[in-house]
């Protein structure tokens, strides 16, 4: 096992760090295992308990390890990279061997506001479905998504259930709704009670806000936003050099 380097201009926090990861990522600490305690690592590593301590609060943050109260630190499951490209909760999740759930938690008709008829390009007063879903994969609450989509497209729509299934192939095979593009703003933001008991995270814990416009056509089938748990969510892209 590699030592700390008391020499080294890297700060010994950091290489503990680095350590611990590299028992992770080798698999010697697989997901679910607890590290040593924070006795037993300054003990092997000769550090003090604050520079333990400040190694793996780093790791806790990033979402790589995990505490249990009473318990211990656990090695966390790998973040789920978050899709930036159009496609469905239910694709995303069979694509990374995850089965896709769904619940209902509110399905309703509802007139467009001023505000939400010119983000959907509809007339205020139209009618527009809304539709609130907890979506889970393999049982696990990981994100609470919320939808308007005009009933002028998808006229009956509210009579299909959707547990387990996914919207966007519906709105395909029903009602010939191709999705051709879209835009997404992604921001950070804290649960509110309700999206955190749904989510199961404590009360004040950390969220990304997806907000979606869909696009058929150059018209928009779809005003969406989505709560995700962001302990279980990672965004990565490309970064093509300046020209």
């Amino acid at each position: 096992m590699a030592q700390i380097d008391p020499d080294s201009p890297v700060p010994k926090y950091f290489q503990l760090r680095e350590i611990l990861l590299d028992l992770i990522e080798s698999n010697e600490l697989p997901i679910g295992a607890a590290i040593p305690s924070e006795r037993e690592l300054c003990q092997r590593f000769g550090l003090s308990r604050m520079t333990v301590r400040q190694a793996v609060d780093h790791l806790v943050s990033e979402g790589r390890l995990h505490r249990v109260p009473g318990k211990g630190t656990f090695v966390a499951r790998p973040k789920i990279e978050l899709a930036l490209q159009l496609t469905s909760f239910s694709d995303d999740m069979r694509a990374r061997g995850l089965e896709p759930g769904s619940r209902d938690l509110d399905r309703r008709v509802v007139r467009a506001s001023a505000h939400l008829a010119r983000e959907l390009g509809i007339q205020p007063g139209d009618a527009v479905h809304f539709i609130e879903r907890l979506r889970t994969a393999d049982g696990e609450p990981l994100c609470v998504e919320r939808a308007h989509i005009p009933v002028a497209l998808a006229p009956d729509l509210d009579a299909y259930d959707l547990s387990g299934r996914s919207l966007y192939a519906l709105l395909e095979s029903r009602y010939g709704l191709v999705l051709d593009a879209g835009e997404l703003t992604i921001d950070g933001g804290i649960a509110d009670p309700s999206d955190a008991d749904l989510l199961k995270l404590p009360r004040g814990g950390a969220v990304l806000l997806l907000a979606r416009r869909s696009y058929v056509g150059g018209a928009c089938a779809e005003l969406g936003v989505s709560t995700y748990r962001a302990d279980r969510y990672q965004l990565r892209t490309l970064l093509e050099p300046r020209r």
